[in-house]
């Protein structure tokens, strides 16, 4: 089992910056990635962005490229995303994903954390 526990959603105006932090535990967690999906208001969850293990890799969806930046800190098996130049667009809920691979798939996904409101205004 792995829990994850997301953190620093909030509510900022456009243009402005936040950093959510996800925090992994778990006796089997360093076995698995982890990444940032979201789920706008009444849409499908997507994915944002995925770190690999050595913090080497990053991979992002197109809409968030140049203005979000994933990283990783295996000493605390937490990663972050710098989230800078927020759009109206970007409002969602934003989940941490523990997956076996870095996917864009949501099936592909073992475990979610709660969630974390973003909510930028104009």
């Amino acid at each position: 089992q792995v829990q994850l526990v997301e953190s620093g959603g909030g509510l900022v105006q456009a243009g402005g910056s936040l950093r959510l932090s996800c925090a992994a535990s778990g006796r089997t967690s360093r076995n698995y990635v982890l990444t940032w999906f979201r789920q706008p208001p009444g849409k499908e969850r997507e994915f944002v962005a995925g770190i690999t293990w050595s913090g080497g890799g990053t991979y992002y969806t197109d809409s968030v490229k140049g203005r979000f930046t994933m990283s990783r800190d295996n000493t605390k098996n937490t990663v972050y995303l710098q989230m800078n130049s927020l759009k109206n667009e970007d409002t969602a809920v934003y989940y941490c994903a523990a997956s076996k691979d870095i996917s864009a798939r949501v099936d592909f996904v073992d475990y979610w954390g709660q969630g974390t409101q973003v909510t930028v205004s104009s």
